[in-house]
């Protein structure tokens, strides 16, 4: 079979190649992949901006694919179905396991091969009315907004969920938690893309660049008691701000680090508003799983910007760090020949 191999951290290291076709063994199931989505970890994987691991291993982190084979004992699956492999495959319920670092797209093998084999136990059924590029989405931003705000967090129907920016998964928060009957409140620097948010069903809006002080404008519009629940994926010193626009005892889920990898924050601040600051790690196949039910019950669609073929691997991670995306840029897997010599 084919598969797109990361051999140093670089996009030039990307690179195609064959390895055996795989077969499943007990237990196990084998995937032909379809599609695939791409997230801020693997531009900064394939930008050597994160943390090293031992190469070469196929790249990225989200997919979708079809069960072509079972192995001996499988109950989970059937030939047929569509499912995704989970990001952190050895967390399936609970707390993040002290061993969390078998993730998908580095150290673990990723998922733009033509087939993956794998656990069935790592693996979700995907939500039946969404098509293989939508699903592809889910595992890691779908994954990480759920996880933040229903299984860390608790939305109730009243609250606010204030969202930064508009990337997938921001938007992924904003439509479950409208869906959960939250007030949400989006950031972004676009008019156009907060016109979007809305429509999308944001109750407010703020322009972060012409409102750097976006912080006062929540406690504004939420008549000084803040945002209950905070969706951070700038990180940097943006996170103070986050702080400042939560609610006494609200949270704030720090997910990203767009804006920096570190911060400095304000204790006496964040004590005196019994603030909690969780960093979130994606989430476990449980949050998966609901996040399946909740999709299929509210026929919630991902917000899908733009698809590249995996021949433009590159391309499509270059228009990612551009920033210009609304949602989730991903990939259709139809053929990896024509990565060969891609640049």
């Amino acid at each position: 079979m084919k598969a797109i191999e990361l051999s140093d951290f670089s996009l030039d290291g990307l690179r195609l190649v064959e390895r055996p076709d795989p077969s499943p063994g007990q237990g196990q199931i084998v995937l032909r992949m379809r599609a695939a989505s791409l997230n801020y970890r693997d531009l900064v994987i394939t930008g050597g901006r994160y943390a090293t691991f031992p190469l070469p291993v196929v790249a990225i982190s989200d997919g979708v694919g079809e069960v072509v084979a079972t192995g001996a004992g499988v109950r989970r699956f059937s030939v047929g179905d569509r499912v995704s492999p989970i990001y952190v495959t050895n967390w399936l319920d609970g707390a993040l396991p002290a061993d969390n670092m078998r993730r998908l797209g580095g150290p673990v093998d990723g998922v733009l091969a033509e087939y993956m084999v794998m656990s069935e136990e790592a693996a979700v059924r995907v939500p039946s009315h969404l098509s293989d590029v939508e699903a592809a989405t889910l595992p890691v931003a779908g994954v990480t907004a759920w996880h933040s705000l229903f299984s860390l967090g608790s939305v109730q129907p009243g609250q606010t969920v204030l969202v930064q920016g508009t990337g997938g998964v921001s938007l992924f928060a904003l439509l479950f938690a409208r869906a959960a009957g939250a007030e949400v409140i989006v950031t972004s620097g676009s008019h156009e893309k907060l016109a979007r948010a809305k429509a999308l069903g944001a109750h407010h809006a703020i322009n972060y660049r012409e409102v750097p002080d976006w912080d006062r404008r929540v406690l504004e519009i939420t008549r000084g008691r803040g945002a209950d629940h905070v969706v951070d994926v700038a990180g940097g010193e943006e996170l103070s701000r986050s702080i400042n626009a939560a609610s006494v005892g609200g949270a704030v889920y720090f997910i990203g680090f767009v804006r920096g990898p570190s911060s400095t924050i304000s204790l006496l601040s964040s004590m005196r508003k019994a603030v909690r600051l969780q960093g979130v790690a994606v989430g476990h196949r449980a949050s998966f799983e609901a996040l399946v039910r909740a999709m299929e019950l509210h026929a919630i669609h991902p917000v899908v910007y733009r698809v590249f073929p995996v021949s433009a691997l590159r391309e499509g991670l270059g228009y990612l760090e551009k920033g210009d995306h609304f949602g989730k840029v991903a990939l259709s897997l139809d053929d990896f020949d024509a990565f060969r010599g891609s640049k």
